[in-house]
């Protein structure tokens, strides 16, 4: 494959160009911040409080992708027309470190993974995992489910990612075109409160059903229990040490 000189660590965005980026419809998935791990003042004895990193946007790919990315596109986007789903379904196309990106509108990805699992020319018949990210508070649709399909028939493997807002995180469930789907969208709802839509038994899968909230946002509380062992009870995380 050949390498794409724009598929550069977006991270080194500007900020003007990040606005612009946002502004034209592309995906936000950070935001700029200073330091590491919440510090601040003049506590940090780590060396990571003058850190200074810009908002994170991946961007977007311009042809030729390289590879088998260029043919198979052009055939996903075929697929499409004969089906009708619009070719804005697909927000963006990211080629970064030899792996493939679309980022999909919410509304379209059940009838695009159909598409990608039946079509002759695509084949991509097991969807091997299903997660979650949250990119963090202030972000423009924070929370963003993540699907890795592989086409046995064809030897490739994509990513489809679809980004939701925290106020409204429902998604369509995939599980009636990927049965696998079933366990892993319980636990991106678990972890992250992302909504599957349809799902036969969207429960808990990692944490008791009465738990209150989603451990793996980046806005839960760093709270917990007490740890008992013999001869000592070690205090839960936000009753430890603080740089303070």
């Amino acid at each position: 494959m050949t390498e794409n000189n724009d598929a550069l660590s977006s991270a080194e965005m500007s900020q003007a160009d990040h606005e612009r980026h946002q502004a034209g419809g592309g995906v936000v998935a950070g935001k700029a911040r200073q330091g590491m791990f919440g510090v601040q003042g003049s506590g940090d004895t780590s060396g990571f409080g003058g850190l200074r990193l810009p908002a994170y946007s991946p961007k977007a790919s311009e042809r030729p992708y390289g590879g088998w990315f260029d043919e198979f596109t052009d055939e996903l986007l075929a697929a499409m027309s004969e089906k009708a789903i619009p070719a804005d379904a697909i927000q963006q196309v990211t080629v970064d470190r030899g792996e493939i990106t679309y980022y999909v509108r919410r509304e379209h990805i059940l009838a695009l993974c159909r598409l990608l699992r039946d079509d002759e020319a695509l084949r991509f018949e097991l969807c091997s995992s299903v997660s979650g990210v949250d990119y963090g508070a202030d972000v423009p649709q924070r929370l963003h489910s993540v699907y890795h399909l592989t086409s046995m028939t064809y030897r490739r493997r994509i990513r489809l990612e679809v980004a939701v807002d925290i106020d409204d995180p429902h998604i369509p469930s995939v599980v009636e075109v990927y049965p696998t789907a079933d366990w892993q969208e319980r636990e991106a709802w678990d972890m992250f409160g992302i909504v599957y839509d349809g799902h036969p038994a969207l429960t808990r899968i990692l944490m008791p059903d009465d738990w209150d909230g989603h451990p793996q946002r980046k806005d839960y509380p760093l709270g917990g229990i007490p740890v008992e062992y013999k001869g000592a009870e070690i205090p839960p995380p936000d009753q430890r040490r603080a740089y303070s």
